[in-house]
């Protein structure tokens, strides 16, 4: 058998017969985008990265020292200027499900001010990152990664950027890899979580994974070393390794890579293993913890046995080979609550013989934030597009959220349904030179009290659905609306009501102009033709608020019927009932030549009688009546 036989033998049995881990993986949807990049990439570990795009507005940049960076999405960057708005966004368009989300923040003196910047970023509505000046020397010249898990449940993931004072947000690469929804333990935290990764360190071995190595993590999660984690306090640790197979791993719903299992600390002699985690106390944490027996010595139960103790609590005693034998993969998480302090401490007590351990991950756990009801996102987002909503406004992401964050400039929000969702409950956006027109999509907005788009350029006609019963006051004076006042603002609760200064015309509702009779106030002067209320002209007969009326329709249709009446009824005279001593009509001298034609006929036959009679007077012709 030639090798190139064999060859092609062994790539079609890996086309048929693909690897397990990777076949199985359910999951293909993922984004690497170049935030800054001009073009298509592909690095040296084979990821395509995308150029730049999804995002709302914003500059591209480059780092002041290029060659500091090994991979191009590491030196080129996007960053927000104030006069882009305060909030800007990455939207990217995703199925519903689970996300590991991954940026690249670096700074590099790109804008040669010498100057970190201060902003927030927030991933679907939540705040998770915070970036202050100033920036650690190390990152600001070198960059950070950073990454969390969450759910995207509105087809779109939204990563935005907040600056504070006049600071410019930046990001050099954004991340996103769809996971298993089961992940992480997340029926326990469903979607109303985000977890921030605060620390994931692989035991015995150097930083490893997408972006740093070829090995692999189907999740797209890197892995640090644990060296500098390592407490003052711990026992001297030394490093173990195996090439030897490692049992349950890249399995759902966590699909933790072999290489996680394969390098391993220990301690030497007598002493604990102690790590110690930067945390925010504000928040509690979802510690993982990863075993595996790879001492070929150990060969039964009750060799190696220690217990875990996390911020000086223990938790739980371990026995590996108890829980899965050698050379198999053993997880075992734990929430940590209530902490004091900004130091999260995990330490192995030996029980017998040495502890062990491969893998530590601490995730803070983050609530989701309060959210707007989707309905008026969409109606928000139709409303930007239509009235040409300048990106100075910062109109992006959700309308409403992060909480501890302004609302879209002009926008007012209020909870509802027991502080479970947001709603729109005001728009304020008076003097924006505003171009465009109301969509129609306000109708979606069904808790707006209150509306001014005042002294504007917008145009086209009033929609229905600002009848909604929740509106109080409506500033829609000096643009250009054409067409009639909509009959659903008869219905609604109004108190203000502005419409001066624009092209509306037709007969005004009793019902409209009684807001101000009734302590309210109405303003519908300088129009191109209102009528039909006090102060405004009558109308025409037969007007209505929409052009003609109903009653002017009616009396339109019955005259028209009459008339249809009319020229049927000659129709069917002078047609349809023509007998056969009717004449045609001809011209005056053929009617003529007619008559005289007729006369001569009838002479003719009065002498042939007459002759006939005398005749038969002198017995020449007979008589054929007679009984002879």
């Amino acid at each position: 058998m030639s090798r190139l036989f064999l060859f092609q033998l062994l790539s079609l049995l890996f086309v048929l017969f693909p690897s397990p881990s990777l076949s199985s993986y359910p999951f293909n949807t993922a984004y690497h985008i170049d935030c800054g990049g001009q073009a298509n990439s592909t690095d040296r570990f084979n990821t395509t990265w995308l150029a730049d795009r999804f995002f709302t507005a914003g500059s591209a940049g480059l780092v002041s020292e290029p060659l500091r960076f090994t991979s191009l999405p590491e030196k080129t960057l996007r960053f927000f200027p104030i006069s882009a708005g305060k909030k800007n966004c990455y939207t990217v368009p995703v199925p519903d499900g689970r996300y590991y989300v991954r940026t690249f923040t670096v700074y590099d003196n790109y804008d040669g001010k010498s100057r970190t910047p201060s902003f927030d970023v927030s991933v679907e509505g939540t705040v998770v990152f915070s970036w202050r000046s100033p920036w650690s020397e190390d990152t600001a010249v070198y960059g950070a990664y950073s990454d969390l898990f969450a759910a995207v449940s509105d087809g779109a993931a939204d990563v935005c950027f907040y600056s504070i004072a006049t600071d410019s947000p930046v990001i050099a690469s954004l991340e996103l890899i769809q996971i298993d929804p089961a992940s992480y333990n997340s029926s326990s935290t469903g979607n109303n979580s985000i977890l921030v990764n605060y620390g994931r360190l692989s035991f015995g071995s150097e930083q490893w994974g997408p972006g740093f190595t070829n090995d692999t993590d189907l999740f797209g999660r890197t892995w640090q070393s644990d060296a500098e984690f390592r407490s003052p306090n711990s026992a001297q640790a030394k490093s173990v390794s195996t090439n030897h197979n490692i049992l349950n791993t890249d399995q759902s719903p966590n699909y933790f890579p072999m290489k996680l299992y394969q390098t391993a600390v220990t301690a030497i002699g007598d002493g604990d293993l102690e790590y110690e985690l930067a945390v925010d106390a504000k928040a509690d944490y979802l510690v993982w913890l990863h075993f595996a027996e790879i001492d070929g010595s150990v060969t039964k139960l009750g060799q190696r046995v220690f217990d875990v103790v996390i911020n000086e609590k223990n938790v739980t005693r371990v026995d590996i080979y108890k829980e899965v034998g050698g050379f198999a993969a053993y997880s075992w998480h734990y929430t940590v609550k209530n902490l004091s302090s900004t130091i999260l401490s995990v330490k192995l007590v030996a029980v017998v013989g040495v502890p062990v351990i491969c893998g530590l991950e601490n995730y803070a756990i983050v609530p989701v934030d309060l959210s707007t009801v989707p309905d008026q996102v969409l109606a928000m987002r139709a409303l930007k597009e239509s009235l040409r909503v300048p990106d100075r406004m910062g109109w992006n992401g959700d309308p409403c959220a992060p909480t501890n964050w302004d609302a879209w400039e002009g926008v007012t929000c209020r909870s509802i349904k027991g502080e479970s969702a947001l709603v729109i409950s005001q728009i304020d956006l008076g003097s924006q030179a505003l171009k465009g027109y109301i969509s129609d999509q306000i109708g979606h907005l069904s808790n707006l009290v209150s509306l001014n788009l005042s002294s504007n350029s917008l145009g086209g006609t009033l929609p229905s659905g600002l009848g909604q019963k929740s509106l109080i006051k409506l500033d829609l004076s000096n643009n250009q609306f054409t067409g009639s006042i909509p009959d659903s603002l008869a219905s609604s609760n109004l108190q203000l009501v502005l419409l001066n200064d624009n092209l509306l015309e037709g007969r005004v509702l009793e019902e409209i102009y009684s807001i101000g009779v009734h302590g309210g106030a109405i303003d519908l002067s300088n129009n191109k033709g209102l009528c039909g209320v006090p102060s405004l002209p009558d109308c025409p007969l037969f007007w209505g608020s929409n052009g003609l009326s109903t009653r002017g329709k009616i009396a339109i249709g019955i005259a028209s019927l009459v008339v249809f009446c009319i020229v049927l009824s000659v129709i069917y005279i002078c047609c349809i009932r023509r007998g056969p001593n009717d004449y045609d009509f001809g011209f005056p001298r053929e009617l003529m030549a007619l008559a005289a034609k007729r006369n001569r006929y009838q002479r003719q036959k009065s002498l042939m009688t007459l002759e006939m009679e005398s005749q038969h007077a002198k017995g020449f012709i007979p008589n054929f009546n007679s009984s002879t």
